[in-house]
């Protein structure tokens, strides 16, 4: 059995802090925090997150809407990032793919370009 104290909820100095939030569409409990240690902001499940910083001025926004993922990009280093636009107001946003972030959705969108690309592709089949 341990002997250690557990951290009392009456005293400030004691109180033990879980670094989550929760998602702004699915509702997921998530923790700040990727399975690799790394910081995150979005949900691992459906890779929605929440516009809480302004990336045009900087600091804080008081926006808060729901920042949805509309697309991947790929930097020359071959890191993935998350696209998110606010359904707010409209701002973009890139974020690092997380390790443990849904494998299904990342390339659902990675390949949207490629299943519907803005010409037919019947005409590929006259070059």
């Amino acid at each position: 059995m341990s002997t250690r104290n557990k951290p009392s909820s009456s005293t400030p100095h004691n109180t033990l802090k879980v670094d989550t939030f929760t998602c702004a569409w699915c509702g997921l409990t998530v923790s700040a925090f990727a399975s690799d240690s790394t910081r995150r902001n979005h949900c691992p499940s459906c890779l929605h997150s929440q516009h809480v910083l302004d990336h045009v001025e900087g600091g804080p926004s008081d926006c808060h809407g729901r920042m949805s993922p509309i697309s991947i990009a790929v930097l020359r280093t071959g890191d993935w990032m998350v696209i998110h636009r606010c359904v707010r107001c409209d701002e973009l946003t890139s974020n690092p793919v997380c390790t443990d972030d849904n494998q299904l959705i990342l390339m659902r969108m990675a390949v949207r370009p490629l299943a519907q690309p803005p010409f037919p592709l019947e005409a590929f089949g006259t070059l």
